[in-house]
């Protein structure tokens, strides 16, 4: 949450020092950036975590080939940065911020399979300060920087700020992944035994990783790629709007994505396998409990926000209060499908996952192309809340008919 705020007191700063179309520019380059960082890793920091879930000690012979398909992914990724900052259709200073934050796509892989490491190993406060640190040093670098400068800034400078800290966790990180092989503390599955099985190839972990790759893409179409969209579409200060709100619903976030990202996963692939109940008995409580934090939080965003955004963002941000309202909308579905998605993360489930993720990423993006043109800002919110209400229907549905079978007349449940 230190993190999550850092990285909201640091749009809030650029959204002041930038102005609305320079804070619009550097938003949807970033977005660029985040979704191709996506590609990098391509769900194998993910799939980490089913493996070691499944297979216990045993999991560590998928580590080799699954730092060569990294390699490859950023290989390919970063080559496609490049001919995108060269060939795309935006101006000069898109190209620059594109070129320079191609180590922020390294840096985010390296991130995340530290944070995996960290997770299997249970250490939630390392893991905690790990990913508090890379958002608190860019915090830190920007207020220093303008300090130090009185006031002045620019996108570029932005940039480059960016890029130091991903240089920098790159280092420590790949530190990290070395003694993965050796020096993992893997907790959950007793004393550390290896039965030596084979080790896969890459093509085989490519086989189970690339359906947790594609959920976080389709997951990024649509959450963020709103912004993308509007900056082609409509320009950089609709864009700069836009992101107010985005950045507001990320901080909000947060919280359903840091209790079962980061806590909750690797017990739910273990649950899935060894304790159906329990994994049961948590989809049922994790339902009211999102639902009522969900319907909470709309209610304190939808009255407060006249209020907060003039005074953390700055007048010229007013037209980002009704973008506020609407998204606020979304809240209370986003948070149950969070809940109801995890369940589908597990066993044979994930594919169909992807499917239901697929189908609602094309139709955000179709939403998008239908409402951004005449409504602009607004359109994309409203595409953002749509997408979220159908999300949801998709996930309940299956996991109510698939994953949880209910036995009529009984009170307990069959899970497949």
């Amino acid at each position: 949450m230190l993190g999550s705020g850092s990285t909201f007191i640091i749009y809030m700063i650029l959204a002041r020092h930038l102005g609305v179309e320079q804070f619009g520019l550097f938003s949807s380059a970033f977005a660029n950036i985040a979704i191709l960082s996506l590609f990098a890793g391509f769900g194998v920091s993910q799939s980490w975590l089913k493996h070691f879930g499944t297979e216990g000690w045993n999991a560590i012979r998928w580590l080799p080939s699954s730092f060569k398909l990294v390699i490859i992914s950023i290989a390919i990724v970063l080559l496609m940065l490049f001919l995108w900052a060269f060939f795309g259709p935006h101006d000069s200073s898109t190209q620059q911020i594109l070129l320079i934050m191609s180590f922020f796509v390294i840096g985010q892989i390296v991130i995340e399979l530290v944070s995996v490491k960290l997770q299997l190993e249970e250490k939630y406060s390392k893991l905690a300060l790990w990913q508090l640190l890379p958002n608190l040093l860019r915090l830190i670098f920007i207020a220093t920087f303008i300090f130090a400068f009185s006031n002045s800034l620019d996108v570029i400078e932005v940039a480059y700020i960016y890029a130091l800290v991903a240089i920098l966790f790159i280092f420590i990180g790949l530190y990290q992944l070395k003694q993965m092989k050796t020096n993992l503390d893997l907790k959950g599955h007793g004393e550390k035994i290896i039965n030596y099985l084979d080790a896969p190839k890459i093509k085989e972990v490519l086989s189970h990783s690339w359906a947790f790759g594609i959920a976080s893409v389709f997951a990024f179409i649509y959450l963020q790629s709103d912004i993308i969209m509007v900056k082609y579409i409509s320009g950089d200060e609709q864009a700069g709007l836009y992101n107010i709100g985005f950045v507001i619903m990320t901080a909000i976030l947060i919280l359903p994505t840091v209790f079962y990202q980061k806590f909750l996963m690797p017990k739910v692939h273990r649950w899935a396998n060894s304790d159906k109940r329990k994994f049961y008995e948590n989809y049922k409580r994790g339902n009211i409990a999102m639902l009522l934090s969900g319907l909470l939080v709309l209610l304190l965003i939808y009255f407060l926000s006249s209020f907060f955004i003039p005074w953390l963002f700055g007048g010229e941000y007013i037209d980002s209060i009704e973008l506020v309202k609407i998204l606020s909308f979304s809240l209370p579905f986003y948070f149950i499908a969070y809940n109801v998605g995890i369940t589908l993360v597990a066993n044979e489930h994930m594919k169909q996952k992807v499917k239901l993720m697929g189908v609602v990423a094309l139709l955000n993006i179709i939403l998008n192309l239908l409402l951004i043109p005449t409504y602009q800002a607004v359109g994309a919110a409203t595409a953002t809340v749509l997408s979220n209400v159908i999300l949801l229907i998709l996930y309940y549905t299956y996991a109510e008919k698939k994953v949880f079978k209910y036995q009529k007349g009984k009170r307990n449940v069959e899970i497949n």
